[in-house]
């Protein structure tokens, strides 16, 4: 009975899913997959990290991108890991970026440029999660694998009413899920999950007269859909204080320097910085300028983190180019091109109002 209430829920989602699926550039439709076309392992993959803490309007340009730039797993494998830097910034969580790469070089240099077609397989690459392994190894290999983002977990919670907190109640989501997830179109399955949460069972306000689950979903019945998922309260976010110095030569070049590999916006491009992490505060004075100058305060910016929220006083010298040991001076024309996290960008910008205009022209 059990068995036949979990098929009936997955038959109407995917007859849900075949008139309403996104379409999206990595995606293989359900009448393009019904002609015999299959997913790319390496788009599925690639679009999957991207997605992760973002959302696919900010990762479509960025996929195209990376596309353009490295048509297959192999040509990624190649790239040196500063392009690759570049070609993510902006994106966020760059700890991403990094296990793009390494992930890509083991494909390459274990697997032949193919990837691996079990979540066993694929757990083992590097930087690739439960949830990554479980998402390409359901969309691109058709396995039976439970997908959980944190679309499924709202409609997951929502169906069943489940009234333990997260993170608490995550492995009796993940149960819940792998009951659903049926052995014939496994694929469609989970990014019809994942559509239905994105579009119709949304954080506020669900459309829930549309929901292929409309008749089953307990959250409905008991007429309090949006009291789920059950969040435990949250801790209020530290505050970290640095500085941040932005020198300009008279021919428009400004100083910057690369971050080390390991640790937050590790491998990235900076401006000069002091010290913060995530722990402590850094500096927030001209005693901390890399070198002497005439710094004038230009303003403050304030950039969220995950666990943490940062303010930065922004400190600008027109100066004549000196040697440093640990930079190079680039043109300000050129800063588009460079792997500048958000937050580098944030400050570059209250120095030099229009830098990222001209440097896009």
């Amino acid at each position: 009975m059990l068995q036949t209430i979990h098929i009936t829920h997955a038959q109407k989602l995917l007859t849900w899913y075949d008139r309403h699926h996104r379409e999206l550039p990595w995606r293989v439709s359900p009448a393009a997959a019904k002609a015999g076309k299959r997913a790319d392992p390496y788009h599925v993959w690639l679009s999957e990290v991207m997605l992760q803490q973002t959302t696919v309007q900010a990762v479509k340009p960025y996929f195209a991108k990376f596309l353009t730039l490295w048509p297959k797993v192999t040509d990624l494998a190649a790239a040196p890991v500063e392009d690759v830097m570049a070609a993510w910034a902006g994106l966020g969580y760059y700890a991403r970026a990094r296990n793009l790469k390494k992930c890509a070089e083991a494909v390459a240099a274990e697997h032949r440029g193919v990837f691996p077609d079990t979540e066993e397989g694929l757990r083992a690459l590097p930087g690739i999660g439960d949830y990554t392994s479980a998402a390409v190894s359901a969309i691109a290999f058709n396995r039976q694998s439970a997908v959980m983002d944190g679309n499924v977990e709202r409609v997951i919670s929502r169906l069943y009413a489940i009234d333990a907190p997260l993170p608490g109640s995550k492995p009796a989501m993940k149960a819940r899920v792998a009951e659903l997830t049926p052995t014939e179109r496994p694929g469609d399955f989970a990014q019809a999950m994942m559509d239905l949460g994105a579009t119709i069972c949304t954080p506020k306000r669900p459309a829930c007269a549309l929901c292929p689950f409309r008749d089953d979903c307990l959250a409905l019945a008991e007429h309090d859909p949006e009291r789920f998922p059950v969040k435990a309260a949250k801790k209020e976010k530290p505050v970290r204080f640095g500085a941040v110095f932005v020198a300009v030569t008279p021919e428009g070049e400004v100083l910057l320097r690369r971050r080390v590999d390991s640790g937050l916006l590790g491998g990235m491009t900076e401006v000069p910085t002091t010290a913060w992490t995530s722990r402590i505060d850094g500096g927030t004075t001209t005693d901390h300028a890399p070198f002497p100058a005439a710094w004038e305060a230009s303003g403050s910016v304030t950039h969220v983190f995950t666990h943490f929220e940062l303010r930065l006083s922004i400190f600008r010298a027109k100066t004549a180019r000196v040697a440093s040991a640990d930079g190079w001076w680039e043109p300000v024309t050129n800063l588009e091109a460079q792997a500048l996290p958000t937050v580098m960008k944030k400050a570059i910008t209250q120095a030099i109002p229009l830098a990222f205009e001209k440097s896009s022209n």
